[in-house]
């Protein structure tokens, strides 16, 4: 059980203070000036710390009322370091450098200053590439604070017009603008918790009797959040939340970045999102539960380091048994607003008579980390279950069971069972092999063959993989869809019985509604070899349809059109007018290109568009401008 002593706890407080004020000076308060409406007020759709889809949200969203062409601001003196135009990720993006070391990102612009926008229309040229990032060194083209450098859009990955801000150090790393002291945004409003999780951290962790994860709902009691039901735990459990941060004037639910937990005696451990490494970014998808729940244990594998003490045992709760703990989660947004969320656990011995529920009419199977869980009802053949593993067979009795059901656990890390006799049926775990973190390992079976790299996993894998479909659309069935990845695996897959045509043939990932995403892969001769960074069904998809290219515009003062794909998407497009190279711009969203000839160049003569396809298809339009 971690617990600190007076001493430990004083130096523990005092180094964290010191860490605190140290974080604080990495932002001077007044150095950045808004970048959006200085002096005016200013409203955020969203903040640092924000969970989001995959990721931290690493800096401010300003809003602009759905308007695109809001003027952007340098927030302080300083560089162009980095320019880009590009249709996803930030889309046109500009990153200053500035004296003090720090770096601001300004995203989803919708087009630089006249001055900026010519420069790098010339780089465009240059490079006759549609989308280019240029680095640039310090003092080639230099900004004072406050100057106009661009307007505001919805280019990238955006779903609306805003600006995309953030505050990194010399590093690189994301820091929270919010601690710049804006003036113009206000926040008065403590944080919202939803849910809390408790969950079981080890083998005999238990949670209410059962090795399960409970969601309870706080409600309000006063000030803060309470949950009414004392939860009986044994073992070491743990604790997620899932809560939301509110603005002034705002109805966005944002994030926010402190937690403290205590207990009667005191403070127990501290967790702060203080900075986001980017080399590191989708080590977030360890750090939360699908996204939504943060988790407030320590976990080995994670590369993020946001717990204070950061040791194993922070965050593991334990209570002895027949004794009570009080715990307090105290939730703390960037202006310093708190919300005080109270629970009790009071602890218990294993109990191997436990109600659960209705019995499955076939083995009900379930994995948590390194856990298997197996639910079977009840039967007069017996209840003491096989585990075969390697050439040895394992007899285990259920970790509890009742007059309808009997539930067994089985720690992977014991061996990865070959089959496992319950009594009444038997069960053989759909489990390939065991991939080991932070190593390289390749696993083969009789078609399929997975490598990982040393960065590839977020944790230990215990791969589960099942093949359906038939010999000429086959479904290779990777993972589970609530599992991650952090770099992508490479599968080798042999589909001997597959007879369309491999050259316009490519891996696609289907979802739960049947719609097809583009992976790629390599043809070697029945066998396709692809990467992929996420878990889920995947098949084969033949495409030898051309894109769709339809003109709007085509005058000598300008062209648009609108390109299409049936399936696996757009890879490029190139214009040409009179045999010279035009740059077109293109904003996936709405599938339009339109051009952005030189300063004095005449769009006059023959015309040439080219569209590509992820598959190799080429469409091509033919025209003239008179």
């Amino acid at each position: 059980m971690l617990k600190l002593s007076k001493l430990t706890l004083f130096i523990f407080s005092f180094i964290l203070g010191l860490n605190s004020a140290g974080f604080a000076q990495l932002i001077q308060k007044g150095y950045f000036q808004s970048p959006v409406k200085p002096g005016v007020r200013n409203y955020l759709a969203g903040n640092f710390s924000e969970l989001r889809p995959n990721h931290f949200h690493t800096g401010l969203d300003y809003k602009f009322g759905g308007v695109e062409g809001e003027p952007i601001y340098a927030a302080a003196e300083g560089w162009v370091h980095r320019i880009k135009i590009s249709s996803f990720g930030y889309g046109n993006v500009i990153y200053l450098k500035h004296p003090s070391g720090h770096i601001t990102l300004y995203g989803h612009l919708r087009n630089f200053n006249p001055a900026l926008h010519a420069w790098m229309k010339k780089k465009m040229y240059e490079a006759k590439l549609n989308e280019l990032e240029v680095t640039l060194k310090k003092g080639e083209l230099p900004v004072k604070k406050g100057e106009l450098i661009a307007y505001g859009g919805n280019t990238g990955s955006s779903g609306g017009p805003h600006l995309h801000f953030e505050i990194r150090d010399s590093l690189d790393r994301a820091l929270d603008p919010l601690l710049a002291g804006y003036s113009e945004i206000l926040d008065k409003i403590p944080p919202t918790p939803q849910k809390i999780a408790i969950v079981p951290l080890e083998l005999d962790s238990r949670v209410n009797g059962k090795f399960q994860r409970l969601e309870l709902t706080p409600v309000l009691s006063g000030s803060g959040y309470r949950i009414n039901e004392t939860i009986q735990v044994s073992g070491k459990v743990g604790l997620e939340i899932q809560g939301y941060d509110k603005l002034d004037g705002a109805e966005n639910q944002n994030g926010f970045p402190k937690f403290e937990v205590s207990d009667d005696a005191g403070l127990l451990f501290k967790l702060l999102v203080d900075q986001v490494d980017f080399n590191y970014t989708r080590q977030f998808l360890l750090h939360t539960h699908q996204n939504r729940f943060t988790k407030l244990y320590f976990q080995k594998d994670l590369k993020f380091s946001f717990f204070t003490p950061n040791a194993p045992g922070t965050g593991a709760l334990q209570v002895e048994t027949g004794k009570k703990k009080n715990i307090q989660l105290k939730l703390i947004d960037t202006y310093n607003n708190s919300r005080l969320v109270q629970l009790s656990l009071t602890g218990a011995d294993l109990d191997s008579t436990k109600s659960d529920g209705a019995a499955p009419q076939k083995a009900q199977v379930s994995y948590y980390k390194n856990i298997l869980k197996i639910k079977v009802a009840q039967t007069d053949k017996g209840g003491l279950a096989k585990f075969e593993v390697g050439n040895t067979t394992y007899e285990i009795l259920p970790a509890y069971q009742d007059a309808a059901s009997r539930t067994y656990l089985w720690d992977l890390r014991f061996g990865v069972p070959k089959k496992i006799d319950l009594c009444s049926e038997l069960y053989i775990p759909d489990i390939i092999g065991h991939f080991p973190v932070g190593k390289e390992h390749l696993h083969a079976i009789a078609n399929l063959q997975i490598r990982t790299e040393a960065n590839s996993l977020l944790e230990d894998l215990y791969l589960r993989v099942t093949q359906t479909g038939t010999a000429s659309a086959p479904v290779l069935n990777l993972g589970e869809t609530s599992a991650y990845l952090w770099n992508p695996l490479e599968a080798t897959w042999e589909v001997s019985g597959y007879a369309g045509n491999k050259t316009k043939t490519h891996v696609y990932q289907r979802s739960a509604n049947g719609a097809r995403t583009f992976v790629g892969g390599e043809w070697l001769q029945n066998q396709i070899r692809f990467k992929t960074r996420n878990f889920g069904s995947f098949v084969l998809a033949e495409d030898a349809v051309k894109p769709t290219i339809s003109p709007i515009r085509v005058t000598s003062q300008g062209m648009r059109f609108t390109i299409k794909d049936n399936l696996s998407g757009i890879k490029s497009f190139e214009a040409f007018v009179n045999g010279d190279w035009v740059w077109m711009r293109y904003e996936h969203k709405q599938a339009v290109i339109w051009s952005e000839p030189l300063q004095g160049q005449t769009l006059k003569g023959a015309v040439l568009l080219k569209v590509t396809d992820q598959a190799g298809n080429v469409a091509e339009w033919r025209g003239t401008i008179n």
